[in-house]
């Protein structure tokens, strides 16, 4: 039932960003253009998702139950102050982001409809992914 269940959830996400136009990789490049024609659609779809998703995130930290549908404890992530490796990561993305104009959702819905491409992206996320993987294994040894 969980795979059935996140398989919905992937499926309701992959169609928001197809209807809110943020699998097209013009829209995202459109909005880091500040200096050219610059494209706010970005800013609104962030902003619905901050507001659609704040609510839940504080109602989930404030509750008294600490477990949730599973009945297992809820773990948050402790990253302050950020690490070394959060921000490399976050400036890694950045660019990566800036670059292609396509971040890990959108790329995955792209995956069905841009070709080469898309694979090619979804390659080098792994890629990146599996590499810090190995130097964090590498670092702690």
């Amino acid at each position: 039932m969980k795979t059935v269940v996140a398989g919905f959830c992937g499926f309701i996400f992959a169609l928001g960003l197809m209807v809110s136009g943020m699998a097209d990789p013009a829209n995202v490049l459109g909005f880091l253009d500040v200096t050219g024609a610059w494209n706010l659609l970005l800013a609104f779809v962030m902003g619905g998702a901050v507001a659609v998703t704040l609510p839940g995130f504080w109602w989930l930290r404030h509750r008294q139950v600490t477990g949730h549908a599973s009945d297992k404890a809820q773990h948050w992530p402790k990253r302050w102050p950020p690490d070394v490796a959060l921000v490399m990561g976050a400036i890694l993305f950045g660019i990566g982001w800036g670059l292609t104009g396509v971040c890990p959702g959108p790329a995955l819905v792209l995956l069905g409809l841009d070709g080469w491409k898309a694979w090619l992206l979804v390659a080098g996320i792994l890629l990146g992914w599996k590499g810090t993987q190995y130097l964090q294994t590498a670092r702690a040894r």
